[in-house]
């Protein structure tokens, strides 16, 4: 009988299915515990740290940029101001592919790929996470429903309503007031990040810089609740910003508009200062721009005709412009000579129409060829005597011509606040050893004395010149701030709102009856009987002080004679020409300065009247009547 075979071990089978259930139940188990311990760990121990970052993700601290202080002038026309703009913004964040998202703007906004190029500069700058950039300004009404049709296609994209700055005088502060323009990288680097959250823009030139601490405010901030696509769901806490304060400026609207008028569309610049306190009552530098054109950024075409042009519109004549002062120095020469005792109000030198060095055979020409006889200090100053102030700068010596010189501001930064500002050349011994490794010739104090050869300065620092001869030297630095919510310069440098500079001591004469002498001399030249801008003070109501000058932009040789014919327009001689007035109680200190103008009693000199008459005269050509009771009665009638 064949023998039974055993198909299948049951008993194996399962003690194998018992084994595997109890390994499997083992891995689960394990899995189980595993993922018990890395809850407790996220949910208990990691329970602060992951509140945070939720909390992060859901509410966001937002900066509150505040409104920038106003400028006004000193009648209370504003100057510069804000307005309301609508402007697309950008958070990096919240557009996720932001790249993505400047394709879909310029699209739906039909732009050119120079637009696509500046959206993306901005939005590289640094800047706080989630915190939006705005990229284009002043959005049209067109503008805003495309982007709102198309919000769909643009997380990450608003429309805001910002306040942009805005110059309502247009071109006639550019240079005095300045402008504001978006922050750079390098300003960027520099500035507190806190203080700047939200803010895009700051002072770039002029008062809108210097005073940057004032008007730009506080920061305030809003912590509030977002979803997840980043929208604001509701506000949680709210920190007003504080607006920078209001600051109110010397400047006078209606002088500026003479001033520019009295130019006449001409190259130069016109300065004008109160002398009594120091206060720029107009600072004009021709042609100029339209500052709006900067606070929102200029195309580069645009920028590229300001920077390019011919004419420089884009360059602070005032405060920039280096000229040889020429003869509008002489009467700070002559107060030199007076009180170093080199000269009296008795002495006379005689003019050939030339002055010779002992020894040396080269001829330092009057401009009056003929000459002009036997001259004193008084006739000097009203004929613009060269021989007689080549041979004063001789006496005097140029470690003297250039001590008294400084005294005056020549050579040095003049302003309180005008940042811009060049210092100018007053040569010496020393500045000609290390600048040129030469030592100092007698010709070279020669020609010093009529404020030619080295010396360059400033239409600024002849004003002020100018003024501390109409104050008899009392120093007060030229400033534009009038005052800042009512305090003024010297209290907001107590209170360390302001840098504090030191006024350089005033001048104080031996005798002060030399202010007189000099200031007499001015005043012949206007209105004596030989002065060489007596047509400037034809009809005057009160007495004008002042003195002509031209600066050479090119040299003609020795022995050769101005001819106007055979020079270029742009080579010809600076105009220009100082005053202050009334003479007997000085009001207003003035230079002005016509590029290539060539006669300062022609040319410069009438526009210096009517900057003077602008200020000091009312509607029916009488003086004012805060001028009046001091007038003088002697105006001489015949000139």
């Amino acid at each position: 009988m064949p023998q039974s075979i055993q198909l299948k071990d049951h008993e194996r089978d399962a003690r194998l299915v018992r084994n595997r259930a109890i390994v499997g139940g083992l891995f689960v188990l394990l899995l189980t515990g595993a993922l018990i311990a890395r809850l407790f760990y996220l949910q208990v121990i990691q329970y602060e740290h992951h509140t945070t970052l939720a909390e992060n993700n859901r509410i966001h601290v937002q900066p509150l940029p505040p409104s920038r202080g106003r400028i006004y002038d000193r009648n209370g026309v504003v100057i510069a101001d804000n307005r309301p703009s609508f402007s697309l913004t950008v958070s990096r964040e919240r557009a996720g592919d932001w790249q993505q998202a400047l394709d879909t703007i310029v699209e739906v906004l039909e732009l050119g790929p120079e637009e696509r190029s500046l959206f993306e500069k901005r939005l590289r700058q640094g800047r706080r996470p989630f915190e939006p950039v705005p990229i284009l300004f002043e959005l049209s009404e067109e503008q805003i429903a495309r982007i709102a049709v198309n919000q769909f296609r643009l997380p990450g994209v608003d429309v805001v309503a910002q306040l942009v700055r805005h110059y309502p005088q247009g071109e006639h502060f550019a240079h005095s007031v300045g402008y504001v323009g978006r922050i750079n990288e390098q300003e960027l680097k520099r500035l507190d990040p806190v203080d700047y959250s939200g803010t895009h823009h700051i002072g770039k030139t002029g008062a809108e810089k210097f005073y940057e601490d004032l008007l730009h405010g506080q920061v305030g901030y809003e912590e509030v609740e977002t979803n997840a696509r980043g929208r604001v769901l509701r506000v949680l806490k709210h920190t007003d910003p504080v607006p920078g304060k209001d600051i109110t400026l010397s400047l006078d609207l209606k002088l500026q508009l003479a001033a520019e008028a009295a130019l006449a569309g001409r190259r130069g610049a016109v300065i004008a200062i109160e002398p009594a306190t120091g206060g720029v009552l107009a600072m004009a530098s021709q042609p100029s721009f339209d500052p709006n054109l900067f606070v929102t950024g200029i195309g580069a075409k645009e920028y590229a005709a300001l920077r390019d042009s011919i004419d420089r519109p884009l360059y602070n004549r005032v405060l920039r412009g280096l000229y040889p002062p020429g003869s509008t120095v002489k009467p700070q020469v002559a107060l030199a000579g007076l009180d170093a005792g080199v000269v009296n109000a008795g002495t006379r030198v005689f003019d050939p129409g030339y002055y010779q060095l002992p020894g040396n055979t080269h001829k330092y020409r009057n401009w009056n060829r003929s000459g002009d006889g036997w001259v004193s200090l008084d006739l000097a100053l009203a004929r613009s005597n060269d021989t007689y102030f080549y041979d004063l700068a001789i006496k005097l010596g140029i470690d003297r011509l250039h001590q008294y010189m400084t005294a005056f501001g020549l050579g040095q930064r003049v302003s309180l606040d005008l940042a811009e500002e060049a210092a100018g050349l007053m040569p010496s011994r020393e500045w000609k050893r290390i600048s040129r490794r030469q030592g100092w010739y007698p010709g070279e104090t020669v020609i010093t004395g009529i404020g030619q050869g080295y010396m360059l300065t400033t239409p600024l620092q002849l004003a002020q010149a100018t003024a501390l001869v109409a104050s008899h030297g009392q120093w007060r630095r030229p400033r534009l701030l009038r005052d800042a919510d009512g305090m003024s310069a010297e209290q907001l440098m107590d209170a360390e709102l302001l840098e504090r500079r030191e006024t350089p001591p005033d001048i104080v004469a031996k005798d002060p009856k030399y202010w007189n002498l000099v200031t007499h001399g001015m005043v012949e030249v206007v209105h004596g009987a030989r002065g060489t801008a007596r047509k400037v003070g034809l009809g005057s109501p009160y007495l004008i002080a002042g003195k002509s000058g031209t600066a050479q932009v090119v040299a003609i040789r020795q022995g050769e004679k101005y001819d106007r014919s055979k020079v270029r327009d742009r080579h010809r001689d600076h105009a220009l020409f100082v005053a202050f007035a009334p003479a007997d109680d000085p009001k207003i200190a003035v230079a002005v300065m016509v590029e290539n103008g060539e006669s300062g009693s022609g040319v410069a000199g009438p526009v210096a009247k009517q900057v003077l008459d602008a200020w000091l005269l009312d509607e029916n050509g009488r003086l004012k009547a805060e001028f009046a009771p001091r007038q003088a009665a002697e105006v001489p009638r015949d000139h």
